[in-house]
């Protein structure tokens, strides 16, 4: 009923886990899950998904990462892990086609994550052996530490700091065995093919494929999605210097693509020369992290980008709360609502990445101001009393980088029962009504500036889609035609699978998320978006534009069947879906 990866996790954690566990507590549990179509070679595949209740929202937390773990997994002949109990000293654990052991791991605590897959790998006797590990910042248990394995990263939701309250350093990963197996195999073969024909043409594959996630960004500033200044701001003359096509010409060197994937958007990058200058190659800055370090506090200093980037992924920060925090520090700071010494003697001055670079420091090892950010952005609002709806948060966690004044889908996405909180790759409509062809699962391109009942619908049926490749897995930069993902999914499984199927399915996990959050203690009130967000922008391509929320939450409640005051579905949408013993 809900194939595997997130669908799979949250079942079994719906069961065991309630309002009153502390998500850092020994009763917390850790799920890595992996998803029937993993092993194969269908684009986008080689992903899992890490779940937990988050220490960061109190709610479902989810996070999910490419690299080369995955398909280990399987390998070792297991769909997935689950992690119960915490240890009293630090420890890793090491599983192979064998079994799992648990190993003392206090020579690697306190290392950053690179020092720690290194060392790991070393002690294996193979390069092979695929590691995820926290850094300091899960160690100390920050709250929205993520958790990296192969340069890549789980970084939403806080799974980091579960991993560090486990005293869980690291999970290494080494099997031999060929373990997937196709119901079959020829009609998968020939379902792949077509479906690797849709990815290759499809104009995102070319964009990310050839300039890295961020090879929109200078897009998005000319239409208005690009958040700039702390979201007060609607277009920024220097965007160019921190783009997609700028890093390609300047600093990549090439691309580090997941296991199964035909697109390639992670890059590898060298900064030649300078203060932050690199030694070699590293992983080059993701979009979301390039906003969070640089429009948002309007830094277009590239080199600093990439030593902010490697900083979170040696520490274990997720690079949009870090940085989005941060972001609002300098609005403060030059807005006059704190001073220097309330923040360690910093003038962060819109424009200069030094304190910045400094904050990140700081939230890892919780030292001074640091210790108050790595509590994020609401405890920085609560601290220096300041409203609410001045904080770029949604169910306490800080809102991803596509503006929803450019488009009024995101404010369903970030704002309106995404289940684990505000959220671009749940719902990302950002992408959807650029042109994804998903007419077949109800999925219609419409204005973007629509706030009216076809945008809730539109929206809810895109968190549907993403709930089930969520738990396939499939990566949502890979889109090929539904008809030809439940193609696929019969070929696997053995199953009847109809985009019809698809529909339901994506419908069910949504759903039992959304019970998951209520069991939690959500409600309606918190499917809200902060004045900030709404403000009309006075320059840049969405100037003057801004969704009626009220208007769409009230049409998406509807079309969900969610109470208006309790935020909860009906008896007979959770029936009809069998959700009704929940």
């Amino acid at each position: 009923n809900f194939l595997g990866g997130a669908g799979y996790a949250c079942r079994y954690l719906y069961d065991h886990l309630d309002k009153d566990t502390d998500p850092l507590s020994a009763d917390n549990i850790l799920m890595i899950m992996t998803g029937p179509m993993l092993g194969s070679t269908i684009p986008g595949s080689g992903k899992f998904a890490i779940c937990a209740k988050s220490p960061y929202t109190g709610i479902w937390g989810e996070s999910n990462c490419g690299g080369f773990l995955a398909p280990e997994i399987k390998k070792a002949g297991i769909d997935g892990i689950i992690i119960t109990g915490a240890s009293d000293k630090p420890v890793y654990l090491e599983i192979t086609e064998n079994g799992a052991e648990i190993k003392d791991g206090s020579d690697l605590w306190g290392k950053d994550i690179f020092e720690t897959s290194k060392l790991l790998k070393e002690q294996s006797g193979s390069n092979l052996t695929r590691v995820a590990a926290i850094g300091q910042a899960g160690e100390n248990l920050i709250k929205y530490a993520m958790i990296g394995s192969e340069e890549k990263a789980a970084g939403r939701t806080g799974m980091g700091a579960v991993m560090g309250s486990k005293k869980l350093k690291a999970i290494t990963i080494r099997g031999k065995k060929r373990s997937f197996e196709a119901a079959d195999p020829e009609a998968l073969k020939a379902a792949v093919a077509k479906a690797l024909e849709n990815v290759e043409i499809a104009g995102l594959t070319n964009v990310v494929g050839n300039l890295g996630t961020a090879g929109g960004l200078d897009m998005y500033n000319m239409f208005g999605e690009l958040p700039i200044k702390y979201w007060t701001q609607g277009s920024w003359e220097k965007s160019w210097n921190i783009s997609g096509a700028t890093a390609s010409e300047k600093i990549h060197t090439g691309s580090f693509p997941c296991f199964a994937c035909p697109i390639g958007c992670t890059k590898r990058a060298v900064v030649k020369e300078g203060e932050y200058k690199t030694d070699g190659e590293v992983a080059a800055p993701e979009y979301e992290t390039i906003v969070s370090f640089g429009s948002l506090i309007l830094n277009d200093n590239l080199g600093s980008l990439v030593k902010a980037n490697e900083l979170c992924n040696a520490y274990g920060i997720d690079t949009i709360s870090a940085g989005s925090t941060i972001a609002f520090i300098y609005y403060l700071f030059n807005n006059g609502k704190i001073t220097s010494q309330d923040i360690d003697g910093l003038e962060p001055k819109w424009g200069d990445e030094k304190p910045m670079l400094e904050l990140i420091k700081k939230i890892a090892l919780k030292e001074g101001i640091g210790a108050l950010l790595a509590e994020g952005s609401d405890a920085v609002g609560k601290k220096f009393d300041i409203s609410q709806d001045e904080i770029a948060t949604v169910y306490g966690m800080e809102v991803p980088y596509h503006d929803l004044r450019s488009n009024f889908g995101m404010a369903v996405a970030y704002g309106i029962g995404t289940p684990r909180g505000p959220c671009h790759c749940s719902c990302d409509m950002f992408n959807i009504l650029q042109g994804i062809p998903l007419e077949e699962y109800g999925i219609n391109y419409m204005d973007k500036y629509k706030d009216d009942e076809d945008m809730a619908i539109c929206s809810a049926l895109a968190q549907d889609l993403r709930s089930l490749t969520g738990s396939m897995i499939m990566c949502e930069f890979s889109n090929p035609l539904p008809s030809i993902v439940a193609e696929m999914t019969q070929a696997v499984t053995g199953l009847k699978f109809t985009v019809e199927d698809m529909k339901i399915y994506g419908e069910r996990i949504y759903m039992l998320k959304r019970l998951f959050n209520l069991k939690m203690g959500l409600t309606a009130a918190a499917d809200r978006l902060p004045q900030i967000l709404l403000n009309p922008l006075e320059d840049g391509g969405s100037a003057g534009k801004s969704p009626n929320f009220q208007q769409l939450k009230e049409a998406f409640y509807k079309y969900r069947t969610f109470d208006l005051e309790t935020g909860k579905p009906s008896a007979e949408k959770l029936k009809s879906l069998g959700l009704d013993t929940l």
